[in-house]
């Protein structure tokens, strides 16, 4: 087990699956992670190529879970927000069919903002379309586990994309966190 493996398996509310563990992404996940995008059918899917820039640039405030071979079968993406260091901005979060219906993607949110605490996060930031469902049940949830706030406002409307048929992007802010250990 790897130091951010035990960082995010240290607290017994995690709750994972058989056989799996939580990780900091590596480079030689990208290629993965990029197929868990593909395949979930409902990210707006990135280049393979930002998706390895991710696993080496924004490592610390992303996580993968491993099945038992290793591989990635879920992951979320995230950054610091450059002028809100106190929050985490999560990119994508998708979990592999085989995966689904377990909390796994709640499970990797709860290590991931415990990890991202002691880098001084507070909050998190992330943005979901309206129709997707699952993401709005798992932030919701998230913030209610919690006990924290949380604000929506549309941050980008339809019209601003310029590929057009794109619905508004709803953002959602979801603290202050309590401290955790």
């Amino acid at each position: 087990m790897t130091a951010a493996q035990a960082d995010l398996a240290r607290s017994e509310e995690l709750d994972l699956p058989e056989g799996l563990t939580l990780d900091t992404p590596r480079v030689e996940d990208g290629a993965a992670i990029w197929r868990i995008a593909r395949d979930s059918k409902t990210l707006d899917l990135n280049s393979s190529y930002s998706y390895l820039l991710w696993c080496r640039d924004f490592a610390a405030t992303s996580v993968v879970a491993r099945d038992a071979s290793g591989g990635p079968v879920a992951f979320i993406t995230g950054y610091i927000r450059p002028e809100r260091p106190e929050t985490l901005v999560v990119w994508q979060v998708a979990v592999d069919d085989a995966f689904r219906g377990r909390g796994l993607a709640a499970t990797l949110l709860d290590g991931l903002t415990r990890r991202v605490a002691g880098l001084g996060v507070r909050g998190i930031e992330t943005t979901i379309t309206p129709d997707n469902t699952a993401s709005n049940r798992l932030f919701t949830s998230f913030a209610e586990r919690h006990g924290a706030p949380v604000e929506r406002e549309v941050l980008f409307h339809g019209e601003l994309f310029p590929d057009g048929g794109h619905e508004p992007e709803v953002l959602y802010r979801i603290g202050p966190l309590a401290d955790r250990p």
